[in-house]
């Protein structure tokens, strides 16, 4: 991919966001468009790109690891049997171009293609809104069709045997701090990451130290993906596409996922979580 400047996100008067498009990563990376730095409204960093732990982690954006045995989030693949090993697998997102682009959001569409097969068309639709005077929220919603021509299925290293780490789809990696995070769901009584991996809850929370992002499935098909979250190994949230079973998709099929983000200064408890999610995906 050719490198080229960031384009910016802007709410309450500061950028709040870069996106970057075409980005100049090894291909075992699966280079894909990724938001970073992410921002608080008083400049506080919230996202983490190519960190040593996990260097295919890539800000905020969508990744998934199993595409028809195509790797679209980068580093080793779950094979069954074998374990984590090294393949010759990796796709890429490639940026086709805006539809819209203005200060505060854009629409853009996207090839997902490996081996010099376009497998996927995505519409990317991202946009900013201000919620108070300390809190914003990044609205993404992505459609993802078939244009294969042939039934294509999304897996995960959970559906390839490897239990509990049904990654892909949306994610986003938080900075590591000196302690972990704290996390707590939007159902009853759920905290820490035992409690919130894997449910199915209509948020999640991830408070760290000085800053709060509020996680929020906001369409009937994102609510019904469990969440996938990390809190003591690294900071990381994102949506489980293929968690339980493979997730068929026939040629020509579209599917639309959408997650609201709260992004926060401070330290919100479940209430003051539960109230700004409300307001963001009412907005």
């Amino acid at each position: 991919m050719n490198a080229e400047p960031p384009t910016l996100l802007r709410c309450a008067g500061r950028t709040v966001a870069r996106y970057t498009t075409r980005p100049e990563l090894a291909l075992d990376h699966a280079p894909r468009p990724y938001l970073h730095p992410v921002t608080t409204l008083t400049g506080r960093v919230v996202t983490e790109t190519v960190p040593a732990d996990h260097p295919h982690h890539l800000g905020a954006g969508v990744a998934v690891a199993d595409v028809a045995g195509h790797n679209f989030w980068g580093g080793r693949t779950f094979v069954r049997d074998r374990g984590s090993v090294e393949l010759d697998n990796h796709g890429t997102q490639r940026h086709d171009g805006f539809k819209l682009c203005d200060p505060d959001g854009f629409v853009e569409e996207l090839s997902w293609t490996a081996g010099g097969e376009r497998l996927l068309r995505e519409h990317r639709t991202v946009a900013a809104t201000a919620l108070t005077d300390s809190a914003w929220a990044l609205d993404l919603t992505f459609s993802l069709a078939n244009v294969s021509g042939r039934e294509l299925s999304i897996g995960s290293p959970a559906t390839n045997g490897r239990p509990g780490a049904a990654y892909g789809g949306f994610f986003w990696r938080a900075p590591k701090e000196a302690t972990a995070p704290v996390v707590f769901g939007g159902h009853t009584h759920a905290t820490g990451e035992e409690a919130v991996h894997g449910a199915r809850s209509d948020w999640v929370a991830l408070v760290g130290e000085g800053w709060t992002l509020v996680f929020a499935g906001a369409t009937e098909g994102t609510r019904r993906d469990p969440w996938f979250v990390r809190a003591a190994e690294y900071p990381g949230v994102g949506s489980s596409l293929a968690h339980d079973g493979r997730l068929p998709v026939a040629a020509g099929e579209t599917f639309v996922r959408r997650v609201v983000t709260v992004v926060a200064d401070g330290r919100l408890d479940r209430a003051g979580a539960a109230a700004l999610v409300r307001k963001a995906v009412a907005t």
